[in-house]
């Protein structure tokens, strides 16, 4: 796998929602710095084996939400005046909400799981 993008058979949102948070969380973490360009979109497409159409979705998508440009022609890359900031913090949020629901359904108090957290700050 090029790319190395995974997608869950389990996940009930639409694959092009799937496509646009990977994409989103190697920008956060910085594997995909601003300036970087992205796979084409028949690249990608062909790459995680799903339609043309679901990958232009996800870049039009990721592309009205400013984290990436496309030039008809020359690609796409991310955007150099992302906030990488506000992408980092939602992804961090996005990792708290699931810690979250894992340590409820594990019936972790909340002065655990806090504890837990300061572990690693």
């Amino acid at each position: 796998m090029k790319f190395g993008f995974v997608f869950s058979q389990t996940d009930t949102r639409p694959m092009y929602q799937q496509i646009m948070e990977q994409i989103t969380q190697r920008i956060a973490v910085g594997d995909w710095p601003p300036g970087t360009p992205l796979p084409s979109i028949r690249e990608l497409a062909v790459e995680t084996k799903v339609s043309i159409i679901t990958v232009k979705r996800a870049y039009l998508e990721l592309e009205r939400e400013g984290v990436i440009l496309t030039q008809q022609g020359k690609g796409s890359w991310v955007s150099e005046s992302l906030d990488l900031m506000a992408l980092q913090r939602e992804e961090l949020i996005q990792h708290l909400q699931q810690a979250g629901k894992l340590a409820k359904s594990l019936a972790i108090p909340e002065d655990e799981l806090l504890q837990m957290l300061r572990k690693y700050i």
